[in-house]
């Protein structure tokens, strides 16, 4: 249990930005952080180096895409525009449509609050992941970002860890249950302990270096 203890510290000293916060997201129970949040996701889902989704955010937020509303009063160029400054080029047409419609059905369907979502969902990760692949561009995956990341917000989700948490977990040897995980990092600290598991099953981060700091802990 030291060892596990050690290694979740260096993981979070290393590692331990959520990819809200790289994005430039206060996250918070409000409908502009989460529907932001909904964008990043949808973005990080793609088959794209996650640093590119995260350029693509900030530069549609920048382009005043921070509420549905503001999506939705763009034009499509607009979209693929701001897309395409962060990058984002390989997926930016499909990606802008997915986006405008998105925003439509957010406000359409919840009033351009996820909030309302979450209240219909309750506190069940199957009930929400469902209701959040409703959204063009977001599917299983686009919707265990946005639980992973979310649970800055919605700290009745805690813990939650998806199975690309789950297996780099195991390749690290620590608890692969978000329970035990968890109780390595608290609860404030756990979303941040997830996404540097994230980046750990990703390749930014060599497992025999993590282990070598931690032993000198």
């Amino acid at each position: 249990m030291e060892r596990d203890r050690a290694l979740a510290r260096v993981l979070l000293d290393r590692q331990g930005r959520t990819y809200a916060d790289e994005a430039g997201i206060r996250l918070a129970d409000r409908p502009g952080p989460l529907y932001q949040l909904l964008v990043l996701s949808t973005l990080l889902s793609a088959r794209i180096r996650a640093g590119v989704a995260v350029a693509a955010a900030r530069e549609l937020f920048a382009a005043g895409c921070r509420t549905p509303q503001g999506t939705a009063s763009r034009s499509w160029q607009d979209l693929v525009d701001a897309l395409g400054r962060g990058h984002y080029r390989r997926y930016d047409e499909r990606t802008a449509t997915m986006l405008g419609n998105a925003a439509r059905l957010c406000l359409e369907r919840w009033n351009g609050d996820l909030r309302r979502l979450h209240r219909e969902a309750g506190n069940d990760p199957s009930a929400l992941r469902r209701e959040l692949t409703r959204f063009p561009g977001v599917g299983p995956t686009g919707a265990d970002i946005f639980l992973r990341e979310v649970q800055v917000a919605w700290p009745e989700l805690r813990p939650y860890a998806d199975r690309k948490v789950t297996d780099a977990a195991r390749r690290l040897d620590l608890p692969s249950t978000p329970e035990r995980l968890a109780g390595l990092a608290g609860a404030a600290d756990f979303p941040r302990l997830v996404s540097a598991l994230v980046r750990v099953s990703l390749g930014q981060q060599s497992i025999a270096e993590l282990n070598r700091a931690a032993a000198t802990r």
